[in-house]
């Protein structure tokens, strides 16, 4: 990938560890995904699809890209690590205080009573999320994938066992949340472990302006992004029923399998790289245009593929029951 063989051992060996927990996690996902979809109902996930936007754009003012900020720094020191951390948290909370409030009128815009519970227990784990973004980052700056690994594969499949489980004593959609709200907790507890790092709860305004200045146009892009990966989810969940909704969200979120696992493994093990390289301009563009070329050589295959298999994986993926909705609203 590089001229330099330190860096392009560097680069291998975090690209094999971040494709190792990539596709162990999607593949772990991909089964704990296949037996939630045949115990609960589609209008389960549809609910939870409610929520998606909201809380997908809490998270991106959370980072707010000072995570990626604190990745392309080059003389990072602790009082950045600190500043960020805290500013993560308050940030944090400030959001979940607004969604708890505005919980009833979520629910009113989608006529969805059960939503006010659901939004302000969901939206706990905008906090827990807001407490390793920089334990996260620092392994990141290392390129320490292989600890990253351990602690997402763990965290899913926990989770995933407690979700299967609450599933199967009867809570409905509340085994999703749970089952969330497990993955993010567990994911904390490991980072804070095994990083190594703790806080001082300092603030440097000097440092803030530093990171901001480039998390800023990260934190535009983001919301930008999350708008149009989850607008749907609003369309759909305001102008259709919660199962609509759900069919949906599980076929989006299997559609995005294959390319979004590859392209994950890319970024993140890229942007470290890429990140050090940033005052050689033209080293730095070949090695991002190898790895287009790279993903796109595995993602346009794949898609064909889960398109020509689309109906067979819905059998796969419902129960009896949900297979008939499914063609009664098809």
């Amino acid at each position: 990938m590089t001229n330099n063989p330190s860096l392009k051992s560097t680069a291998t060996r975090g690209m094999l560890w971040n494709a190792l927990e990539k596709f162990s996690v999607q593949a772990g996902q991909l089964i704990i995904g296949i037996i939630l979809a045949r115990i609960l109902m589609p209008e389960d996930f549809g609910l939870i699809g409610m929520l998606s936007i909201f809380i997908a754009i809490s998270q991106t003012f959370i980072d707010s890209g000072m995570g990626s900020g604190l990745i392309q720094k080059k003389n990072r020191t602790d009082i950045d690590f600190s500043t960020v951390f805290v500013f993560n948290f308050a940030v944090s909370a400030t959001f979940y205080l607004i969604l708890y409030i505005t919980a009833p009128l979520i629910a009113d815009f989608y006529n969805m009573p059960q939503l006010v519970d659901l939004t302000r227990v969901l939206a706990i784990i905008i906090i827990i999320n807001s407490l390793a973004i920089v334990q996260r980052s620092r392994l990141t700056i290392n390129i320490d994938f292989k600890t990253i690994a351990k602690v997402n594969v763990v965290s899913v499949f926990t989770s995933g066992a407690f979700g299967i489980l609450f599933a199967y004593m009867g809570y409905g959609v509340w085994a999703l949340v749970i089952q969330q709200l497990i993955n993010a907790l567990v994911a904390v507890i490991m980072f804070w472990f095994l990083s190594r790092w703790k806080p001082s709860f300092l603030f440097s305004k000097q440092a803030f302006k530093d990171l901001f200045g480039y998390g800023s146009k990260l934190l535009l892009s983001g919301l930008y992004a999350q708008t149009m990966a989850n607008i749907y989810n609003i369309a759909i969940g305001k102008a259709f029923s919660a199962a609509e909704l759900g069919f949906y969200t599980r076929a989006k979120s299997f559609a995005e399998l294959t390319a979004g696992t590859v392209t994950s493994v890319l970024h993140q093990v890229s942007f470290p790289i890429l990140s050090s390289l940033q005052e050689d301009r033209k080293r730095m563009v070949h090695i991002f245009s190898r790895m287009i070329r790279m993903s796109s050589f595995i993602i346009f295959p794949a898609m064909t593929m889960l398109a020509i298999l689309a109906d067979p994986i819905v059998r796969l993926l419902l129960t009896e029951n949900g297979y008939r909705q499914y063609h009664y609203y098809n």
